[in-house]
């Protein structure tokens, strides 16, 4: 007679946390012993978090050869924003030399590079914004666009200053080393100026309020940052940031500024020389003359102009400028919604007649390159909704159907006075 314990197959065990085949889902065999498939889910999450917090304080290290030179930023700025030259200079030169400072060597001489943040002024759908998304596909440091309309000084309905840079820790996937010479992209400056140029016995903590609160951030300082937002988690653990390295881009419409150039450039009328220079200012185009002071007079305070030294202007785009717009540019409003026809299988092309159509309509309506895209959302709207039912292969946009869905659009009401 057999021995029954002899006929029983011993049950193989996880080596690591002891339970046996029957308690897990399957088992990896070595060469002298095995491991569950729980406890390799288990090793994977831990390796994981390892790998990810080994740098965690470190930051990547920077290249001057592998640098991209100003006039290499600019040729990268021109594959997608239209015109602009002095902008695109500008900002150019900003970034590189915000790399150059990241990579400053101690010397003996005792002269330290400070970083010269930059705002730039335009008047709406000139390109403030894209600017600043265009440079960030190109750039190897954390970029982030924060809206200054949503600030409120601490205390008060609206975002604390703190949260630009949340979002900017948040990019660089809360690295402190890595945030901390980054670039923040700050739209809508214009919208924290106070409200008249003399300074307010009462609050105003939506305007001269902010503006004192970025003081800090722009100078450079140790800001305790509040990694989850700082009033809906008050008992959250502080993250130190020092902004020294963190150069700022402001940009802002600054609607109604050109009423205070104006004032400027004619302040100073008496005698033959002074009417003859007051001749060849282009009144088209009094954003180019801005100066610092038609920023104080707007409502910025002295204070943070002085932290903003570069400053340059977005010129309005002309009709020529608006066509190229059209067509041009890598993500050109026309390519994007033949890419969106493509995937439907449908061939889009429009007539030229009908771009210039859209160009005069977006010169009429005064919207600059957001005009574009509004004006021909409006005439393919109904092609968008029908052609995807069907079985068209190809679809031409004419000139009559154009004006005929402007028109039944009511594009009218967007005109600007």
């Amino acid at each position: 007679m057999s021995n029954s314990k002899s006929n029983k197959t011993v049950k193989q065990k996880c080596s690591f946390c002891g339970r046996d085949e029957s308690q897990v889902g399957f088992l990896i065999t070595g060469i002298n012993g095995c491991i569950c498939d729980l406890c390799t889910q288990q090793a994977y999450d831990i390796t994981k978090e390892a790998m990810s917090g080994k740098n965690k304080g470190e930051a990547t290290e920077l290249n001057l050869k592998e640098l991209p030179k100003p006039t290499d930023i600019k040729a990268f700025l021109d594959q997608y924003v239209i015109g602009q030259y002095e902008a695109k200079r500008s900002l150019s030169v900003a970034v590189y030399n915000h790399y150059k400072r990241l990579l400053q060597e101690t010397t003996n001489d005792d002269v330290e590079i400070e970083k010269s943040n930059i705002i730039m002024v335009g008047s709406t759908g000139t390109g403030k914004t894209l600017l600043a998304r265009t440079i960030a596909k190109l750039l190897h440091v954390p970029f982030t666009i924060v809206d200054a309309t949503v600030l409120t000084e601490a205390g008060y309905v609206g975002e604390d200053i703190e949260s630009i840079l949340t979002r900017l820790l948040q990019v660089a996937d809360y690295n402190v080393a890595e945030a901390e010479k980054g670039i923040v992209f700050i739209d809508e400056i214009d919208k924290i100026a106070r409200k008249s140029d003399n300074p307010s016995i009462t609050r105003d903590v939506s305007g001269e309020g902010v503006q004192q609160g970025l003081l800090k951030l722009l100078e450079g300082s140790v800001v305790n940052v509040p990694p989850q937002g700082g009033r809906k988690h008050p008992d959250q653990k502080m993250i130190a940031v020092n902004t020294k390295n963190i150069l700022f881009i402001c940009g802002g419409a600054f609607d109604g500024i050109e009423k205070k150039i104006a004032q400027r450039l004619n302040t100073h009328v008496v005698g033959y020389g002074a009417t003859q220079k007051n001749t060849l200012i282009d009144k088209s185009n009094l954003m180019q003359y801005i100066a610092p002071q038609d920023l104080k007079s707007f409502g910025l305070i002295p204070e943070i102009i002085g932290r903003l030294p570069i400053l340059t202007s977005l010129q309005p785009l002309d009709r020529e400028a608006l066509r190229a717009i059209l067509t041009e540019p890598k993500n050109s409003i026309i390519k994007q919604y033949v890419k969106l026809f493509e995937m439907d299988k449908v061939k889009l092309t429009f007539q030229d007649e009908v771009l210039e159509y859209i160009v005069d309509k977006a010169v009429e309506y005064k919207l600059g390159a957001r005009g574009l895209r509004s004006i021909v959302e409006a005439i393919m709207i109904d092609a968008m909704f029908e052609l995807p039912s069907q079985n068209k292969k190809k679809y031409e946009v004419t000139l009559e159907y154009a004006k005929a869905q402007l028109e039944k659009a009511n594009m009218a009401r967007l005109q600007t006075a």
